[in-house]
């Protein structure tokens, strides 16, 4: 299942700044994965400072 970003999300941008597949985009407030292009790495995961990709 694809990460989600949660309302945790401060948009920051650290996430799509690692996201090897280009799959993070700036939403309404918050940042937004395109399910269809996440590969479920974990790289956003990984540097997000507050925690709000989960999958």
């Amino acid at each position: 299942m694809a990460y989600q970003i949660s309302d945790d999300c401060i948009s920051c941008g650290a996430c799509a700044a690692e996201c090897p597949v280009s799959a993070i985009s700036e939403g309404d407030g918050k940042f937004v994965i395109d399910a269809d292009a996440c590969i479920e790495c974990g790289a956003c995961a990984g540097t997000c400072p507050v925690g709000a990709p989960q999958n």
